[in-house]
This record gives C-alpha cells, sequence and structure tokens, in this order.
C-alpha cells in the first residue's frame, strides 16, 4: 500500500474510534413499579399550528394513560386548518395563540407561555404536536423519573423516530448529530455543559419555570429548547436530556421531502454554535471518515491492491455497522439505507451548509408558511 492509502486508513480507523467517545451512550428514564398516587397535578401543554392531521395519536395515547391526573391544554398557534376542531373531539381545552407577530419565529414560544398562564398544574409538560407516548405506563414513568431527581429544573427527552417512507430515512444522520450535539452523551458524560433541552418534550415544575422566565423569555429564540434550557441553567437549575426509546416517540416531516429539507434547515446552523468544541471536532472527524473511507475503498478497487482493499473494505463495513448502531438508538431507521452511508452523510452536509448559507447570508428560515428572522 501506499503512505496516502495507509494514512487514510489509519484516518478512518481513528474516526470509528472517536465517534464511540463521541457517542457513548444515550440513558432513558428507567421503568420504575412505585405507585404514582403521589404525583401532583400536571398541566399538559401542546403548541400546535396546522397539525390537524398529526395531533390525533398524541391525544389518543393521552387518554390511554394509566395517570390520568392532568389537563390538557392545546394552544392553536394561528392554524389555517381544523386543528382546534380535531383538539375538540378528544376533549382538550383549546386556546387561541392571538399574536400577531408571525414573522418573528416567535409562535411556538409565545403559544407555550400562554399555555403555561392558563395553566392549573403545579408540574407543566410541554409536548409538540407529533409526539406520542408509546404505552400506558409511559407518562408514569417519566414523571417518576422527574420525581427521583427532586422535581427541580428540566428532564427533557428526545422522542424516538419512527419511519414510515423512504425519504424519512435521510433524518438519520440528523437525528444522531442532534443527540450528541447535546455535549452529554459522550464518554465523559456531564464533564461537557449541556447545550440545552430537546424540544419536543420538556417537563418541568411551575414555580422554576417562571422562575426561568420560561418561554417569554425566549420568544425570539430560533431554537426555543436550546434557549429555554440555557434559561433554567441561568438561575442554577439542572436540566437532564435523556432518549425517548420505549417512552415517546414522534414521526418527523411526514409531508414530503421538502417539509424534511426546510424542517432541518431552520435548525441546525443555530443549534450547533451550541455544540462544543470539542464534541464538535470529533463530529466533523466521523462525518469526513466515512468520506475518506469511502474514497480508499474506491481508489484501491481502481489500483487492483489486494491489501488495501481488504483494509478499506473492513473500514467501510464497519462504519456502516457503527453508522446503524448510532442511529437505531435515535430511531427505526432501516438497515438497508446504512451500506449507502456516504450518500447520507453528504445529504447532512448539504443541508447543514445550506442552512449556514441561510442564517449567515439571507438572515432567515422558513418553517410552516413563516418567514422565520434569524
Amino acid at each position: 500500500m501506499t503512505a496516502v492509502e495507509v494514512v487514510n486508513l489509519v484516518i478512518g480507523l481513528l474516526a470509528v474510534l472517536i465517534a464511540i467517545l463521541m457517542f457513548w451512550s444515550l440513558p432513558v428514564p428507567g421503568f420504575s413499579s412505585s405507585d404514582h398516587t403521589s404525583l401532583p397535578f400536571l398541566s399538559i401543554i401542546i403548541p400546535a399550528r396546522n397539525e390537524s392531521s398529526r395531533i390525533a395519536p398524541l391525544l389518543q395515547s393521552l387518554q390511554e394513560q394509566k395517570f390520568q391526573s392532568f389537563e390538557v391544554l392545546v394552544v392553536d398557534d394561528n392554524s389555517s386548518d381544523n386543528t382546534a376542531a380535531v383538539a375538540k373531539a378528544y376533549g382538550t381545552k383549546v386556546i387561541q395563540n392571538k399574536t400577531n407577530d408571525l414573522e418573528s419565529g416567535a409562535g411556538k414560544s409565545l403559544a407555550c407561555w400562554y399555555g403555561a398562564k392558563y395553566a392549573k398544574g403545579k408540574w407543566l409538560l410541554f409536548l409538540d404536536a407529533d409526539t406520542y407516548f408509546t404505552n400506558a405506563d409511559s407518562m408514569k414513568h417519566l414523571l417518576l423519573y422527574y420525581q427521583q431527581k427532586g422535581a427541580k429544573g428540566i428532564v427533557s427527552l428526545q422522542p424516538f423516530h419512527t419511519v414510515h417512507r423512504l425519504y424519512e430515512n435521510f433524518s438519520a444522520i440528523f437525528n444522531i448529530i442532534v443527540v450528541v450535539g447535546m455535549n452529554i452523551f459522550t464518554f465523559w458524560r456531564y464533564r461537557f455543559k449541556t447545550a440545552g433541552s430537546f424540544g419536543p418534550c420538556i417537563l418541568c415544575n411551575r414555580d422554576d419555570y417562571f422562575l426561568s422566565g420560561g418561554h417569554k423569555k425566549i420568544q425570539g429564540a430560533i431554537m426555543d429548547d436550546l434557549a429555554l434550557g440555557q434559561a433554567f441553567l441561568d438561575k442554577n437549575l439542572p436540566v437532564y436530556c435523556l432518549g425517548g426509546k420505549g417512552v415517546i416517540s414522534f414521526r418527523m416531516y411526514p409531508e414530503g421531502l421538502k417539509s424534511l429539507i426546510e424542517g432541518w434547515c431552520k435548525s441546525f446552523a443555530v443549534g450547533s454554535k451550541s455544540t462544543n468544541p470539542v464534541v464538535m471536532l470529533m463530529t466533523i472527524i466521523w462525518i469526513s471518515g466515512s468520506f475518506i473511507i469511502t474514497g480508499a475503498l474506491f481508489s484501491s478497487i481502481t489500483a487492483l491492491n489486494p491489501a488495501a482493499i481488504i483494509f478499506s473494505a473492513i473500514l467501510y463495513i464497519l462504519y456502516t455497522f457503527q453508522t446503524a448502531w448510532f442511529a437505531r438508538r435515535c430511531g427505526d431507521f432501516k438497515w438497508f439505507i446504512f451500506p449507502f452511508h456516504p450518500v447520507l452523510f453528504l445529504f447532512f452536509t448539504g443541508i447543514f451548509l445550506y442552512s449556514l448559507f441561510r442564517v449567515n447570508i439571507l438572515h432567515s428560515v422558513k418553517w410552516k408558511d413563516r418567514k422565520i428572522n434569524v
């Protein structure tokens, strides 16, 4: 093998090893057999904008929970569909978010804030409309976990991503990076400060929420989840982030590939600024490793170098299984896509660069028919 081939293979192997340290684990709330009768009354706040086709599974799953000491507040965020009618059909209270500030990107944050002001519960659970609890004990386990943590600060879960159509598998790398970018799932755990909280499922107590300023304080933030977590940290309140597998799930961007691109473009360039530089460097090495190994494999095949072919093929297969291992911690992505991991990484890189362009050059992103100024 040539010196260049050896260097590429060594870099590829290091990338595989560094990635293990980068994404060491993704814990989930422990499954407790404790009785839930000691849990306080809960307010569930669901901001919803044009979610009529997605909100029903969540509302159905709430009705199926064994723990039922809660109220559900759906905050209709200027929907143009029948979101409110669907919510009312499940017996939930619907509040209209009547803000006129539609261009600022503050819709969701203000919807959450309105919901919190109307809430009667001692604890507040903010859920995205496209989430749903996976079994009848899910909410109980989440609430008991929060209680075990002293019922202080935030517990947030990243829902387990369910995949129904082929194009949805393009979200695999994004899901991994979202989790890794929180800084606390590396080998070193909480030695790095958390980037904030996961947005789709946030549990906190009422007093801490209003002490932190809540969503009102961070209403101008594009990444409201990261900003809210930081608001709690600024008040020395703890923020716990976990995976949602077995507890809560969601399906992202079922409308099509365009929606998927817009959704990831909206968040990634801004969110990356909260990632620890060490974690960012490991992430870049891992992404680059896929391209380097792929290039080494094609080069060795072209040169008909048996030793290089064997070693580069082994590394390519290792990357395939490692990427699948990481992704399937986050969602039920299909196994057959991972031998094509360079395509997944290339798609991620393209969207990330497009996001940088929208955020830093155009200073705006688009989401749900709203132009959001950055």
